[in-house]
């Protein structure tokens, strides 16, 4: 049961991993607390799904397009909706003024996705033979998941630490005020975070569309649950959300599989609840 656990809840852990490091992104860099990040998310699950089911075209191919995609779509968003919000601000008004946009944005996309997609449940069935791993069977279509959450999380882990425009990013994110000091186009930068986290919701929702059964109303969940990662690894932590993610897919995965299905966003919550208690700061923030 010890090797099952870790499997799947390393590849559940992957999807909340890849989540959480967009939402951190967003709200470290572009100081916006997004509400429909998790319809995002859904929104790209979706797109997956009927390209597959209406064009034939392999969800392989999609989930490589659908990251450029999503961040056109994330710098469209942040120029058009955000752009103004972040003018007009002051103080602590922009976290205010960004929770009420985005929810109201929340409510928008899910009612397009419940008017083109109905509500009920989607799935499709791809790759999902069996693959044995230390005498555990796994579906393949888990493993590439996983496979995809790792290969993008850690280039963009490694795009953050080695290079000039992940500077940028990091300089923005710790220090906005002193940014421009040095010549950077804080806008701009907080632009390309935002985008940069909605290219990696739609990435993380193709992945959910690979194994998981999803709804057009169950993206506060995905929501939920990057925001519960992002304090669990330390608002702004990149390390800590990576972190985070897997180790509440793996805490989900034991209690699912060990105790009761039916208990796992109860336990999600409970680990929230004892983190904001006693470590504020998150599991791998700063004292």
């Amino acid at each position: 049961m010890f090797v099952t656990i870790l499997i799947l809840g390393l590849v559940l852990g992957g999807t909340y991993a890849l989540l959480a490091l967009g939402l951190t992104l967003q709200y470290g860099i572009a100081r916006i607390m997004n509400l429909a990040y998790g319809e995002l998310t859904l929104a790209a699950a979706f797109v997956l799904v009927a390209l597959m089911q209406g064009f034939g075209i392999s969800p392989l191919l999609t989930v490589a397009l659908i990251g450029p995609v999503g961040y056109v779509v994330g710098s469209l968003l942040y120029t058009v909706m955000m752009k103004p919000l972040v003018a007009r601000s002051s103080g602590g008004k922009l976290d205010v003024d960004s929770i009420l946009a985005t929810f109201g944005l929340l409510f928008l996309i899910q009612g397009v996705l419940l008017l083109v997609f109905g509500p009920n449940f989607t799935s499709i069935s791809y790759l999902d033979k069996g693959v044995t791993i230390f005498g555990v069977t796994v579906a393949l279509n888990r493993l590439i998941a996983l496979g995809i959450c790792v290969v993008v999380g850690g280039a963009l882990v490694i795009a953050l630490a080695t290079t000039r425009w992940g500077l940028a990013l990091r300089a923005v994110a710790q220090t906005p005020t002193s940014a421009p000091l040095v010549g950077l186009d804080v806008n701009k930068v907080a632009r390309q975070g935002f985008a940069l986290g909605t290219a990696l919701a739609a990435t993380a929702g193709a992945t959910v569309a690979m194994y998981q059964t999803f709804s057009a109303s169950g993206g506060v969940v995905f929501t939920m649950k990057a925001l519960v990662i992002v304090i669990m690894g330390g608002v702004g932590n990149v390390g800590g959300a990576l972190a985070a993610g897997l180790l509440l897919g793996l805490v989900e995965t034991f209690v699912a599989t060990a105790i009761d299905p039916g208990l796992t966003l109860a336990a999600t919550f409970a680990i929230f609840l004892l983190v904001l208690l006693f470590r504020p700061q998150g599991l791998f923030g700063k004292a």
